[in-house]
């Protein structure tokens, strides 16, 4: 399934969607002989100069090849290209997934698929139901140039190409621990971790517009807190009751950040503090802060065990990846491909 993540959805033009909560990426695209509905959904254009290319028959129309453009910028987070090179860089990009995803999906739908519309009805309900309501769902559809129709027969081929990825290639992908560790060994510099604080913090906000009284009256607030912690009151019961921060409602809990990840004065007094301690107040632009270290983990190399099952995920992905393209190439051989505009 990892590439058909970033190869299949984009042809199936739910990557613009998938930002909005519609599918996962991986979850787009509809058999011919399987099912009633069409292969692709039907576009609006239907000129013979619209049609971009034919594979084996199917044609794959400008509106597809503008859509899946569309999805592509919004995948890799691209603004609209204005150079006229970069957009036909684009669209030939866009046009190789399409042709890619079609022969595949040509060969995966001679499969059977048990109970493939309820596969596709829970991710369409799935997908739908993220939206807050009825009416974001149908705007995100309208944006994208799309109906719920057409959304669902992309669903459908995506669910067929992607279970003939998983019979075909995926499943039979096993990565050893020895190649795990092997490029562990190889790559150590990517298993490096900074050191870390964990803690918790009670906030009293200020205005940076306060005036001096006001921040007077903060800092003592503060001040009363402290003394309170120093006493003995629960840091975490203070914090859900006191501080201004959203983390109160967590007991005040920051999780675990590194350096260069708050601003200075408070770094500074985290790193500072051992585990179990409270500094003093710490003030910053935010305000008047009371820290608690819950934990504190020196820089490193990651130990190989922490990685292993990660390692062999994306090791996993490169393969699947790499033979899912050789597998594309060995179809477009034996298929007849045509670009109508590269005749003229």
């Amino acid at each position: 399934m990892h590439f058909a993540t970033g190869f299949v959805a984009v042809t199936a033009l739910t990557i613009t969607l998938t930002g909005a909560g519609i599918a996962s990426a991986a979850d787009a695209a509809p058999p011919k002989e399987a099912v009633a509905t069409p292969a692709k959904p039907a576009a609006p254009a239907t000129k013979p100069t619209d049609v971009v290319a034919t594979v084996n028959g199917v044609a794959i129309t400008r509106v597809e090849q503008d859509r899946a453009s569309q999805a592509l910028q919004a995948q890799n987070r691209m603004p609209a290209p204005t150079d006229p090179e970069q957009k036909k860089k684009i669209e030939e990009a866009a046009l190789t997934q399409i042709v890619a995803a079609e022969v595949l999906y040509q060969a995966a739908r001679k499969q059977e698929i048990p109970d493939l519309d309820k596969k596709v009805d829970a991710k369409f309900d799935e997908g739908k139901s993220r939206f807050p309501a009825k009416e974001d769902f149908e705007k995100a559809l309208k944006d994208n140039g799309i109906t719920a129709q057409e959304l669902k027969d992309l669903l459908r081929r995506d669910i067929v190409i992607s279970t003939y990825i998983e019979k075909q290639i995926t499943s039979k992908i096993t990565i050893t621990t020895e190649q795990a560790k092997k490029f562990y060994d190889e790559n150590l510099d990517k298993f490096k971790k900074p050191e870390s604080v964990h803690a918790s913090h009670i906030l009293i906000g200020v205005d940076p517009k306060a005036t001096a009284e006001e921040k007077q009256k903060a800092k003592q607030k503060a001040d009363d807190l402290l003394k309170q912690v120093k006493g003995g009151a629960d840091f975490s019961e203070l914090a859900k009751k006191e501080s201004t921060c959203p983390s109160g409602k967590n007991g005040g809990d920051l999780g675990d950040f590194g350096r260069g990840q708050m601003v200075k004065p408070f770094e500074d007094a985290a790193f500072g503090l051992k585990p179990g301690e409270v500094s003093g107040v710490v003030e910053t632009q935010f305000g008047y802060h009371i820290i608690k270290s819950t934990g504190k983990e020196a820089g490193g190399t990651v130990p190989f065990d922490q990685v292993k099952g990660k390692i062999e995920e994306y090791l996993k992905g490169m393969e699947v990846q790499k033979q899912v393209m050789a597998k594309v190439e060995e179809l477009k051989k034996v298929a007849k491909i045509e670009y109508p505009d590269q005749k003229k």
